[in-house]
C-alpha cells in the first residue's frame, strides 16, 4: 500500500491522547479491491458525547469488510455509500484502551481495555465507539483474541440462541466450521448443552475436534446431505450445496440458517435470502436467514463465554496495520482457520 497525507474530519485539537493531531490509517476513496487501500495520516476523530476514543491495539476483519470495500454486491453500497465508501477507514471489531470519554460517558475511563465494535472505521491507531458498543476486556484474553470476538461471536451466538433456540441434547451441524463464525459456532454450541458435528476440509479435521465437535465431516471425503444422517439445526456458513439438498439433511421440524453472504453481483444473497422464505411457508422446517446485529448484552454474554473458556477464538494469521489489504486478501480467499487479525 502506498503512502499518502489526508485531512480527515474532526481531528482532536492540541492536547490529543497521542500527543499530535493526526493518525495513521488504512484509507480508501473508492470501491475495489484491497490494492484500493493507502496508508494515511488522517485527523484523529474527534469523540461525540455518547462516544469512546479508544486506542485500538488489534483489529479483525471477516468477509463483511470485504465485501463493503469493494462495493459488490452493488446493494451494499446503498448503505455505506453510492459512489465511494462514506467511511473511508474500513474495519469494524476492535480491542484497544480507552484514550478519551465524551462528556455523557460515565461507565468507562481512559486507561479501560474494550472491545467491541464501530461503525466508522477500525483499521486505525484510534477510533470513535459508541460507548455501548464496548465491555471490558476479560483477563485472561490479549488485544489479538478479543479483537477476534465481536462480529463472527454476536453472529454464531444470535444465530444458535435466538434463531434456533438450541437446546440441550439438539443435534446441530455447522458447515465452515473451522471459519470465523463457525469457530465460535461449534463452540457455543456445546456450551448450549448440544450435539455437534462440524464440516470442514482434510486439514481442519483436528482443529474442529480440538474446539469440541463431537463429529467431523470432511467435505471432500463425504457429502453430509447423503448420508441419511438428520440434524435438528444446521448453521450453514458455506451454501455449497443447493438448498433442497441440505433441507434433506434437517428433520420434519429442524431449523435451518444460511449464512454464507454469498450471491450474485448486483444483490448478493438477497435471492436466496427470499427463496429460503417463501420455502417457509409450505413446509414445518424452519429456514431462517438472518442479519445479526451488533448488540452490548450479546457482547457481555460471549465476555462471560470466554472468561469461563467455554469459549476460546481461533486466531489464523496475524498481520501489521500497513499489511491490512494483505489481511483482506486473505480473507477473499474464504479458507481461513479461525480469525485474520490486524494488530496497530
Amino acid at each position: 500500500m502506498g503512502t499518502e497525507q489526508h485531512a480527515g474530519a474532526g481531528p482532536v485539537p492540541g492536547a490529543s491522547p497521542a500527543g499530535a493531531a493526526t493518525m495513521r490509517a488504512a484509507v480508501q476513496h473508492r470501491y475495489g479491491p484491497p490494492s484500493a487501500l493507502v496508508m494515511a495520516e488522517v485527523g484523529l476523530p474527534l469523540p461525540g458525547r455518547g462516544d469512546v476514543l479508544v486506542q485500538v491495539g488489534a483489529t479483525s476483519v471477516h468477509p463483511g469488510d470485504y465485501f463493503i470495500m469493494t462495493g459488490e454486491p452493488y446493494v451494499v453500497r446503498l448503505v455505506f455509500g453510492l459512489r465511494r465508501p462514506r467511511h473511508g477507514i474500513p474495519g469494524r471489531d476492535l480491542a484497544g484502551v480507552v484514550a478519551a470519554v465524551g462528556k455523557d460517558v460515565t461507565a468507562l475511563r481512559p486507561g479501560d481495555r474494550v472491545f467491541g465494535w464501530s461503525a466508522t472505521g477500525t483499521l486505525a491507531k484510534y477510533a470513535r465507539v459508541p460507548a455501548d458498543h464496548l465491555v471490558p476486556v476479560p483477563d485472561n484474553l490479549s488485544d489479538v483474541d478479543a479483537a477476534a470476538v465481536p462480529t463472527s461471536g454476536m453472529t454464531a451466538l444470535q444465530a444458535l440462541r435466538d434463531i434456533a433456540n438450541v437446546q440441550p441434547g439438539q443435534t446441530v451441524l455447522i458447515t465452515g466450521a473451522s471459519g470465523g463464525v463457525g469457530s465460535f459456532a461449534v463452540q457455543i454450541a456445546k456450551a448450549f448443552g448440544a450435539e455437534v458435528t462440524g464440516v470442514c476440509g482434510t486439514r481442519n479435521v483436528d482443529l474442529v475436534r480440538s474446539l469440541g465437535a463431537d463429529h467431523v465431516v470432511d467435505y471432500t471425503e463425504t457429502d453430509f446431505t447423503r448420508t441419511g444422517k438428520r440434524y435438528d439445526v444446521i448453521l450453514d456458513n458455506v451454501e455449497a450445496q443447493p438448498l433442497a439438498a441440505v433441507r434433506r439433511a434437517l428433520t420434519p421440524t429442524g431449523t435451518l440458517i444460511p449464512n454464507s453472504g454469498r450471491g450474485g453481483r448486483w444483490l448478493g444473497p438477497l435471492g436466496r435470502i427470499v427463496k429460503a422464505r417463501v420455502l417457509s411457508g409450505f413446509t414445518r422446517q424452519r429456514l431462517k436467514p438472518f442479519t445479526s446485529l451488533g448488540k452490548r448484552q450479546d457482547l457481555l454474554t460471549l465476555a462471560d463465554l470466554l472468561t469461563t473458556r467455554q469459549v476460546t477464538p481461533v486466531i489464523d494469521r496475524t498481520y501489521a496495520l500497513d499489511e491490512a489489504a494483505d489481511a483482506l486478501r486473505h480473507v477473499a480467499t474464504g479458507h481461513t482457520r479461525g480469525k485474520v487479525v490486524v494488530t496497530v
